[in-house]
């Protein structure tokens, strides 16, 4: 019988995570128990995909606002420090924050406008504009700022995140000073002990801000990359990927996920004879248009997966073939043209007409943002994701 589904994602239920717990074991037995329940069998190729938090969360990776502090005092001297390119974030960013503040005396807080990297928006450009502010070279002081903007809640949390931020640091036992700028060179004209906060543009914010002669320069993925007093830590993203536990603890980042992905990949393959994908997966990698929120708030999207997971799609536009290549055919003949065209495609169509169109992103990054979905941030109890059929095409029965 003809096959009339192609992909389906499934979010599959599991229990609360908790430190210690065997995630190879519990992956693996709630997506055999799924597939009994609902009536549905594995099959080769199949992609299994778990959230970054639930590995964090079984790892037991977390440091505490103090173990922030700490760091910060030994890295940065404890003085005045600028911290600039923030995320507007209560849950990602803001203990971070409170940390920080708790490691220096004072805070230059530098903020992007008209918003932050991901898009949350302080300001629109339209007010940018009516003002008379150049976002490129303008360089704002909070008196300015309130001047001409006055308050600016964000649209989905109700937060003005100058004020939120100017008192946590306060609150943190450190005097707060805020700036609205662009380019990184310009904290030097308040301190040469920089943390930049910037996520995907932090490298060249870094190299910037050295070449110009900064005394010392850490990333947030240059904080808590090793244990302070047992605590947790991310030897290669530090503070970033980062989310709110409890007032005064905040959870990692996971490391060391590969052989995680590989025993539940080999433990499947064991228990049912098919060999599937696998990975762990944070924010999906996508742009709210409402809010022109770009989702991606983590280093990556997925820290560790499978070998079968590497690349990019490799596919035909069905549409460009059937209006184009065979516009002259229709119903069973046009079916049979275009099955043999996929059946006969290059191993790489870079570059070929017929695939203009199709989505030329890492695998991970797209099936990472199809979980994120699934799987949502909230009460579902969905920390488990199965896919399938995603690396099928129209000929596959």
């Amino acid at each position: 019988m003809e096959r009339r589904v192609g992909t389906v994602s499934r979010g599959i239920r599991g229990p609360i995570i908790r430190e210690g717990d065997n995630l190879v074991e519990i992956t693996v037995d709630s997506v055999l128990a799924a597939a009994e329940s609902e009536g549905f069998s594995l099959r080769d190729r199949d992609v299994i995909a778990l959230t970054e938090s639930i590995v964090a969360r079984a790892q037991g990776n977390y440091i505490t606002v103090d173990d922030i502090a700490a760091d910060v005092r030994a890295k940065l001297g404890g003085e005045t420090v600028g911290v600039i390119f923030p995320i507007l974030s209560r849950n990602r960013f803001a203990i971070n924050l409170k940390g920080i503040a708790r490691g220096c005396k004072k805070v230059v807080l530098m903020l992007s406008y008209p918003s932050d990297e991901v898009g949350n928006a302080l300001l629109s450009y339209d007010q940018l504009d009516e003002a008379g502010i150049n976002p490129y070279s303008d360089v704002l002081t909070l008196e300015k700022y309130r001047e001409l903007f006055g308050e600016n809640k964000h649209e989905f949390t109700g937060v003005d995140y100058v004020q939120y931020y100017s008192d946590i640091i306060r609150e943190a036992g450190a005097e707060a000073e805020v700036i609205f700028a662009n380019q990184a060179r310009t904290i030097l004209n308040y301190t040469d002990c920089i943390i930049n906060c910037d996520i995907h543009t932090r490298v060249r914010t870094k190299r910037i801000l050295r070449e110009a002669g900064a005394k010392v320069v850490c990333g947030l993925d240059d904080l808590c990359t090793a244990p302070i007093n047992g605590s947790g830590f991310n030897e290669k993203y530090g503070l970033l990927g980062s989310n709110k536990s409890t007032e005064d603890k905040i959870k990692l980042f996971p490391q060391d996920c590969k052989q995680l992905v590989l025993d539940i990949q080999a433990s499947i393959l064991e228990k049912t004879g098919k060999h599937v994908e696998v990975m762990v997966y944070g924010d999906g990698a996508f742009k709210d248009p409402q809010g022109k929120i770009w989702e991606l708030a983590d280093p990556v999207v997925s820290p560790a997966f499978t070998d079968g997971l590497i690349g990019t799609p490799n596919e035909l536009k069905l549409k460009y073939l059937a209006d184009n290549d065979f516009a002259n055919l229709s119903g069973e003949a046009l079916k049979n043209a275009i099955s043999e065209s996929i059946k006969a495609k290059d191993g790489d169509l870079k570059g070929n007409m017929a695939s203009q169109g199709t989505t030329p992103r890492q695998l991970t990054d797209l099936i990472g943002s199809l979980c994120d979905l699934t799987s949502g941030s909230g009460d579902k109890g969905t920390p488990i994701i199965l896919i399938q059929g995603y690396f099928d095409n129209y000929t596959n029965d």
